[in-house]
């Protein structure tokens, strides 16, 4: 899946409806991603271009990246259960290994028939036909990418719109190498086919590890992002009236999911009812700022307080006093 770009994730969680119809349109871009992956390859078929055969393997990662969409929204919307407490979210990092270790092969397939073409020279029959077709294939990408992308944001899928950016990407690549052999055509350079198989083989690879270190750094629990922590900040700082304080504030993200912990200080005094009255007004604000939450809050009496690292709560002034 690349490094591909998110949604912003404090919109409303999507209706059940649009799940459904996520799901429909992530199976529907395994069906496109094969469709164009065996027109790209008659292209191939037709020239003997070694740059229209990378493009039609390299097309191979779109059929993956779809098929992991796919497999995230569907094991992702699987509520946590006994053997699986925190959910599954992480599915569609599982998914990505594979992913990863498919695209490396193919990058290689591509760089063997490189060097076999050059130091074999081949010739490029029927170029305009080959270009043509190929150009047809592109064309059914940009338009599924846009699609998937405007699809993606309405209803807040953040598989459907990264699936899309990654096809985006395929496009450029395809026009490059389109221009390329369009150039080898008319200036009657045949190396040029080789050397742009072997840009597409470094794209793919680059494309690889993208995504092998997307994937670890949801393995390993990564942060969210900077912006996203900023949000959560705010949003305690502006729902919690009652408490004194809150302190470390930890995120991790899991797929769709953001985990989000930290330490709420009250007086000594406060009531339990009333410590888990702010805590639920807490979590309903984070849930509301940032979709897809799972929201832990420790309750610590004032002695615990971090003055120096805490966030100041609206209100806190006057907290002391309150029983």
């Amino acid at each position: 899946m690349g490094a591909p770009q998110t949604p912003d994730a404090g919109s409303p969680r999507p209706a059940r409806a649009g799940l459904l119809n996520v799901r429909n349109v992530a199976l529907a871009s395994i069906a496109v991603a094969l469709a164009v992956m065996g027109i790209k390859y008659v292209a191939y078929l037709v020239t003997g271009s070694v740059a229209l055969y990378s493009d039609a393997l390299e097309s191979i990662v779109n059929v993956l990246t779809a098929i992991a969409a796919f497999v995230a929204i569907r094991v992702g919307e699987k509520p946590a259960d006994a053997n699986h407490p925190f959910g599954h979210h992480k599915a569609e990092y599982l998914s990505a290994v594979l992913e990863g270790a498919l695209i490396i092969v193919a990058a290689l397939m591509i760089i063997r028939e490189t060097v076999d073409a050059i130091l074999v020279p081949r010739s490029i029959t029927e170029p305009a036909l080959g270009l043509a077709i190929n150009g047809a294939a592109s064309a059914i990408n940009a338009g599924w990418a846009w699609l998937l992308i405007s699809r993606g944001r309405d209803w807040r899928s953040p598989a459907l719109e990264a699936d899309g950016h990654h096809i985006l990407t395929d496009v450029k690549t395809s026009a490059g190498v389109l221009v390329g052999l369009l150039l080898a055509a008319v200036t009657g350079w045949h190396l040029l086919d080789p050397l742009i198989a072997g840009l597409v083989a470094l794209n793919i690879l680059w494309t690889g590890y993208g995504l092998a270190r997307g994937s670890m750094s949801g393995l390993l629990d990564e942060a969210a992002s900077p912006e996203i922590v900023a949000r959560i900040k705010a949003a305690i700082a502006a729902n919690g009236e009652g408490a004194l304080e809150a302190h470390d504030v930890r995120t991790r993200r899991a797929g769709r999911m953001t985990f989000i912990e930290f330490h709420l200080v009250v007086p000594g005094t406060m009531t339990v009812e009333k410590a888990h009255h702010i805590c639920d007004r807490l979590e309903d604000a984070l849930e509301a700022e940032i979709s897809d939450t799972d929201v832990i809050i420790h309750v610590e009496p004032d002695g615990k307080a971090k003055p120096d690292e805490a966030i100041t709560l609206d209100g806190s002034t006057t907290m002391p006093n309150a029983s």
